[in-house]
């Protein structure tokens, strides 16, 4: 599944190729996603983009005589720019032609995301990014907020910060990954977590986010970048998906078990 990484650099590879450019086709071939795909989104045609934002997991893509588009990338969605000529393949599900000559196409093989036309107001406002907490990587997101969180509540550390409602964007390998560095085992009860070791874990999810955003996201079979090149944060993941292999800071085997229905990696000698 994209993560808050991967959703980012999906952001950063389209922004410069829509901003201030016009819509001047829209091409719909499957409605039936996670949410049917906006029946005015044909509207937009000859509307230019004002600017692209992410929040959470969430695109917004904000048009310049207002409303704009929300997309989110479900389970196995990409955001790709290509050539109009080109075919197009079984699960491009929407293409938006530019006045650049390019073409903007949604890929979505297990049809779980999202794209919506908001035709007024700020697509910031939409029910669907209410009550989400404070982006990692901002500065709302704080020990002490991270602390009043997780106060008396017995839910393992790893849940507590994969938690939307307690800070977006943490998912499953960035979770696991960002407690390995703060030496923190993800069964820990949040609330058994103390206030210095909930400030590494802060340091650390704002540090291992960073670090795989400017390497282009995670690899996953699902993701490509915006040029169509996988990402390479892989790379450097030192617990995620390596089950029985020797930690790379001390040999230590790593262990594994199923936390919230999510695979969790973790070494039983850093993490404490």
């Amino acid at each position: 599944m994209p993560e808050l990484p991967e959703v980012e650099t999906t952001r950063r590879g389209v922004e410069p190729h829509l901003v201030g450019h016009q819509v001047t086709e829209v091409i719909v071939r499957h409605r039936g996603l996670r949410q049917p795909v906006s029946e005015s989104l044909d509207s937009i045609a000859g509307e230019r983009f004002k600017s692209v934002q992410r929040r959470a997991k969430y695109l917004l893509f904000d048009l310049e005589q207002g409303g704009g588009l929300l997309v989110h990338l479900g389970m196995s969605g990409s955001l790709r720019l290509a050539d109009p000529a080109s075919a197009f393949k079984k699960h491009d599900h929407v293409a938006l032609t530019l006045d650049t000559g390019k073409q903007l196409r949604f890929h979505d093989p297990r049809r779980f995301g999202i794209f919506l036309h908001l035709p007024e107001g700020n697509p910031m406002d939409h029910p669907l990014l209410q009550g989400l907490g404070p982006e990692p990587l901002d500065k709302d997101f704080t020990t002490a907020l991270l602390a009043k969180a997780c106060a008396g509540r017995i839910v393992a550390i790893k849940l507590a910060i994969m938690d939307p409602k307690v800070v977006v964007g943490v998912g499953n390998i960035y979770a696991s990954e960002a407690l390995f560095r703060a030496g923190i085992r993800p069964a820990t009860p949040a609330s058994k977590v103390t206030k210095p070791r909930l400030a590494k874990l802060v340091a650390a999810v704002r540090k291992v986010l960073a670090e795989s955003i400017e390497q282009g996201g995670t690899t996953l079979r699902d993701f490509l970048n915006s040029d169509g090149e996988p990402g390479y944060f892989s790379q450097s993941l030192f617990v995620y998906e390596r089950k029985g292999e020797p930690c790379r800071v001390c040999s230590t085997v790593i262990r594994h078990a199923v936390m919230g229905q999510r695979s969790t990696y973790w070494c039983p000698k850093c993490q404490r």
